[in-house]
C-alpha cells in the first residue's frame, strides 16, 4: 500500500505564536491536554486505555514532489532538509484504532532513528534517554473517508501537527488525526456548534 492522500482540513487554526489557550471554548480540558500539551500521545493512549500501542505502518516513502492530493504538508516541513521522506501510521490498542499519524522526516535522519519502524517514534527517540523538545503548531478539523471507515465513526476529527527538535535543530513535522472513540475515557470534546456546521 501507499501513502494515504492526506485528510483535508475543515478548520484549522496556526499556533505558531506558542499560545496554547487556543482550545479554550472549543475543547473541555482532557482534549486540549491531549491535543495540545507537550506529552507523548502514545503514553496517554496506552495510560488511558491500560493496553500498549502497537504500531501498524501504512506506509514509509519518499515525499511526492510537485502537486499532490489531499491536504498540503504543514508549512513547518520546509525547515527540514531534503530529501524527505513521510511516514504514515494507524495507532491501535487492543482491537481499538485510535489515532493515524504521518511524519516527515530527513531520509538520513529516519535511517538514523526509525530503525525498527514498528516501534511509536517517541520510543525509537528517546530509546538513549535523549532530550527532545516538543513544540505544537497547529490544530485542526480534517475529514476523510477513510478514516471514517478505520475508526467506525463519522468525522470530522480533530487533528494537531508538531515538531520535534533535538539540540535547537527541527528533527520531525509530525501530523496525527485522533478517533472519537478516545470521549469513552477522555468525555466529550466539547466541539463548538460553529466549527460543526463549517
Amino acid at each position: 500500500m501507499g501513502l494515504l492522500s492526506s485528510p483535508k482540513p475543515h478548520w484549522q487554526l496556526n499556533l505558531s505564536d506558542g499560545s496554547t489557550a487556543a482550545g479554550d471554548g472549543l475543547l473541555s480540558g482532557p482534549w486540549r491536554l491531549l491535543l495540545l500539551g507537550d506529552g507523548s500521545p502514545t503514553r496517554h493512549l496506552e495510560s488511558l486505555t491500560g493496553k500498549p500501542v502497537e504500531i501498524e505502518l501504512i506506509a514509509m516513502a519518499p515525499e511526492p514532489a510537485g502537486p499532490r492530493a489531499g491536504a498540503p504538508p504543514p508549512p513547518e516541513i520546509v525547515e527540514l532538509d531534503g530529501p524527505l521522506l513521510r511516514r504514515q501510521v494507524w495507532l491501535r490498542c487492543g482491537d481499538k484504532t485510535l489515532a493515524w499519524a504521518e511524519s516527515w522526516w530527513n531520509q538520513s535522519q529516519a535511517d538514523a532513528y526509525l530503525q525498527q519502524r514498528e516501534l511509536p517514534i517517541w520510543r525509537s527517540l528517546t530509546a538513549k534517554r535523549a532530550e527532545l523538545f516538543r513544540e505544537v503548531d497547529g490544530l485542526a478539523l480534517v475529514a476523510a473517508p477513510w478514516l471514517e471507515q478505520r475508526f467506525g465513526l463519522a468525522g470530522p476529527f480533530w487533528s494537531r501537527h508538531y515538531r520535534f527538535f533535538r539540540g535547537g535543530k527541527e528533527l520531525t513535522v509530525i501530523r496525527e488525526v485522533f478517533s472519537p472513540a478516545l470521549e469513552h475515557w477522555l468525555g466529550p470534546a466539547k466541539l463548538c456548534h460553529d466549527l460543526q456546521t463549517q
